[in-house]
């Protein structure tokens, strides 16, 4: 009986990542772990298995970006998003924004 390895079905490469962050959405803060990257989408891990909205924003602590993106699965702690957009968080944000930089700042982004 042969194994087979799953298919990975992402047409762009997947670069590894350990970066902390915050999940913000309308009601919703919650840390999380960007555990990889590519070029349009992340794949997060969050502390515990909640529902997150169709559309959230990544606030990447150390690198000050606040990432605009859809949620397309869930698969107990971890989660895939397709990116929408990025925007840094420093000096004046749009007021869609406002929230994910007060986040940035409660977490130690400067």
């Amino acid at each position: 009986m042969a194994l087979t390895q799953p298919t990975d079905r992402r047409l762009q490469p997947r670069m590894p990542a350990n970066a902390r962050a915050v999940v913000v959405a309308p009601g919703l803060e919650l840390a999380c772990v960007i555990v990889d990257t590519s070029p349009g989408g992340l794949k997060i891990r969050t502390d515990r298995q909640l529902a997150l909205p169709s559309q959230v924003t990544v606030v990447d602590i150390v690198a000050g970006l606040a990432t605009e993106a859809d949620v397309v699965w869930r698969k107990g702690v971890e989660a895939g998003l397709t990116l929408k957009g990025q925007s840094p968080l420093c000096g004046l944000v749009p007021s869609r924004l406002l929230p994910a930089r007060e986040a940035w700042i409660r977490a130690g982004g400067r």
